[in-house]
């Protein structure tokens, strides 16, 4: 399983309630590009549109090597591929009030190109500063754990 993003933003941003997995439908260029580690999921989020799950903004920039059929818009939206019964659970549960779908990761299982999903639950601003509180404590542990040894 090799790794081509993370979304480090989403798990400041969010707590994290429940992961998915999902495939992502992509064209040629997009998955070269890939390939290469380009690509961005910060700022984006996954909607329901009918019985579909589609993932917006996250950016695939052109693959410069690519011909004229390639997509030209690198953030348009893509679909996510998941059975029937995982979506009408997670539509479910999205519509509850708070609650939204995130991209965590996007990764390579073996040929194909997955999405790791998360349902999320907004942070307050206290939240968000408990976080960064916590962090700066077992950084401050770690190098002390380090220095003694």
């Amino acid at each position: 399983m090799k790794s081509i993003a993370y979304n480090k933003y989403a798990t400041y941003e969010y707590f994290i309630i429940e992961k998915y997995e999902a495939g992502i439908a992509l064209e040629g260029a997009e998955v070269k590009a890939l390939r290469k580690g380009n690509c961005n999921l910060k700022d984006s989020f996954c909607f329901l549109r009918g019985n579909d799950l589609t993932l917006k903004n996250m950016h695939i920039p052109l693959y410069d090597k690519a011909g004229a059929f390639s997509s030209k818009d690198s953030k348009r939206d893509r679909k996510l591929l998941m059975h029937k019964d995982e979506l009408a659970r997670i539509a479910g549960k999205i519509n509850e009030k708070g609650f939204t779908l995130i991209p965590l990761s996007l990764y390579f299982s073996g040929s194909l190109v997955k999405v790791e999903l998360a349902l999320c639950k907004g942070k307050q601003n206290y939240d968000k500063k408990r976080t960064i509180a916590e962090r700066d404590a077992k950084r401050d542990l770690d190098r002390q754990i380090k220095q003694y040894k």
